[in-house]
């Protein structure tokens, strides 16, 4: 299925935004996430189902001001 994931349209298999993240070689509970721009917490992950045309963010925080 086609999805954007940080602004880019990428085709993946994944159905769930754990298996999209492990697919993808992110790894870590510290990330943010947000699928159609809801917040998804790290718990939440492995039952969050995707859709076509989804829009995936995949953030790290960073240092600095």
């Amino acid at each position: 299925m086609k999805l954007i994931v940080n602004g880019e349209s990428l085709d993946v298999d994944a159905e769930t935004l754990a298996a999209l993240m492990q697919a993808l070689d992110y790894q870590g509970s510290w990330l943010a996430t947000a699928v159609n721009g809801e917040v998804v917490p790290a718990r939440d992950r492995g039952r969050c189902a995707l859709a076509e045309g989804d829009r995936i963010e995949i953030l790290s925080p960073m240092k600095g001001g």
